[in-house]
């Protein structure tokens, strides 16, 4: 009963300390309106900039994931030399994206390519950021951060198709190309506002913009590049080599997983009046159904639960929502992830047996995926998901996907858009990686991949206890194991071997 008394005299001197506020509002000179209103832009845009900073700090973290996953479906001789790889590519997909990257998908220019703001040049930005950046408030710098991790997430996937043969030389050159012009201009084409944008294709965080440009690289590169030694038989029967740790591959998808909630939800570019985790939920709503579907389709297709598949599943379903994660409504994006997780042991079992040597399954999870998933716009979008950027930011007339009453047009548009990034990514890939063969060299010999990466290419063992004799490495049996002490029963050590 005492609770009354008590809350009225709150709400009363709530009141009273209301009043001259309110009225200090109401006879506040223009200039002290103005002052505040740009107190709360610049408090807005501060915290858009701590979101996307944060993003893509998720988003970096993602190449560790690509490391224990890459490392763990590779040879276990190969195991150093892939983080060799994951360094220097992150190395060269930072330093050319400052270079040329960030110009060329946001700079100011025309509907092919940005033509300004070389080397980041701060008197060059914000007028020369793309319609991409157009809505958002927080800083230019937060956003060439979050970009430059998503063009070194494209680069990383394109080598997860060569692991165990690649030279390093090569990995650098081709690097050097795809980050710096080839990944930059199809992200130009529709979040640096071009023709794509244009025209209203959709892709919200990169299933085909990131993922599939990534598969592209890939499907040339194991091409051009060959498979790996014992591979396939003679008469093309493909031979099982299994990566060497399912736990460390499958600790990296989970890694990914968790780096995804920044791809997608920082992929809003801003935290104030967006719900974002409206995102999140669809996308951990088809990374969850492409681990379903994986399973099922490997149960279907192989007569076992295929862990690996699960793996890839997940980051199929991943890939999948990745482009229309804001555009269609949850039970659509569980339909996504499930629909790519079953597509995932059918296209690598397809793969190989089109010859094609892809020891981490990337041409499904991430290009058969990406584009699925890119599609998908064109099947599930809502109107009312998709006219704030279709009808509010394009000016175009209000869409929706094929099943949701919206025809085929934006179907098509999706359609011509992943058939262009196939053509110009795909063909520009299978240059460069055909000059660097017949240039530097793209491949290692027999030799030295039959050594291994990690001897031949950086003169050291990732696992150098599983090759090399190393001083004190193997335990001494002595009273500590309550056996025999006795030292001539001790296990003896030598100088490490010479190395193959």
């Amino acid at each position: 009963m005492r609770s009354r008394p008590l809350a009225a005299a709150a709400c009363g001197l709530g009141t009273l300390l209301a009043l001259p506020v309110a009225a200090a509002a109401q006879d506040a000179p223009a200039a002290t309106t103005d002052s505040l209103a740009a107190q709360v832009a610049s408090l807005a845009s501060a915290i858009d900039t701590v979101w996307v900073v944060v993003a893509a700090c998720f988003v970096l973290f993602m190449q560790a994931g690509f490391a224990l996953l890459e490392t763990g479906l590779s040879r276990s001789k190969n195991a150093g030399a892939v983080m060799a790889k994951i360094l220097i590519n992150l190395a060269v997909a930072i330093t050319m994206f400052w270079i040329s990257g960030f110009a060329l998908a946001f700079g100011s220019g025309n509907d092919f390519i940005g033509t300004s703001g070389w080397f980041f040049n701060a008197t060059g930005f914000p007028a020369a950021a793309g319609t991409a950046f157009a809505s958002a408030s927080a800083s230019v710098s937060s956003l060439f951060i979050f970009q430059m991790a998503f063009c070194a997430i494209s680069l990383a996937i394109v080598f997860g198709s060569m692991l165990d043969r690649t030279k390093f030389a090569a990995y650098i050159a081709f690097g050097v190309v795809f980050a710096g012009v080839i990944y930059p201009m199809v992200a130009h084409w529709t979040w640096g506002g071009g023709w794509l944008f244009k025209d209203g294709f959709l892709d919200y965080a990169g299933s085909s913009i990131v993922h599939l440009q990534g598969a592209l690289g890939a499907l040339a590169g194991a091409i051009i590049l060959g498979p790996r030694l014992g591979k396939f038989r003679k008469n093309g029967e493909p031979v099982p080599i299994p990566g060497h740790s399912i736990p460390l591959a499958i600790a990296g998808v989970l890694i990914l997983w968790f780096g995804w909630m920044g791809f997608n939800g920082g992929s809003s570019l801003v935290a104030h009046g967006v719900d974002f985790a409206d995102v999140l939920l669809t996308t951990n709503f088809a990374a969850a159904a492409g681990v379903m579907g994986a399973t099922l389709g490997s149960l279907l297709m192989f007569r076992t639960i295929d862990v690996s598949q699960m793996g890839n599943g997940a980051i199929g379903g991943l890939v999948a929502i990745t482009a229309s994660c804001a555009f269609v409504d949850y039970w659509a994006a569980f339909v996504v992830g499930l629909v790519a997780g079953l597509l995932i042991p059918v296209v690598v079992v397809f793969v190989e047996r089109r010859g094609i040597d892809d020891p981490l399954g990337a041409l499904a999870a991430h290009g058969v995926a990406g584009v699925w998933g890119t599609l998908a716009i064109g099947l599930f979008g809502t109107a009312t998901r998709m006219d704030p950027v279709i009808v509010d930011v394009v000016g175009l007339p209000s869409r929706a996907g094929l099943f949701m009453g919206g025809g085929f047009s934006q179907l098509w548009v999706q359609f011509y858009g992943v058939a262009a990034t196939m053509a110009f990514t795909g063909t520009l890939c299978a240059v460069t990686f055909l000059a660097i063969k017949h240039t530097i060299g793209l491949r290692v010999s027999e030799d030295h991949e039959a050594s291994g990466l990690d001897i031949s290419e950086h003169g050291m063992f990732g696992y150098p206890e599983s090759f090399i004799e190393v001083p004190g490495a193997q335990p001494t049996p002595g009273p500590a194991w309550g056996g025999d002490a006795d030292p001539s029963h001790a296990m003896t050590t030598s100088t490490p071997a010479t190395a193959p």
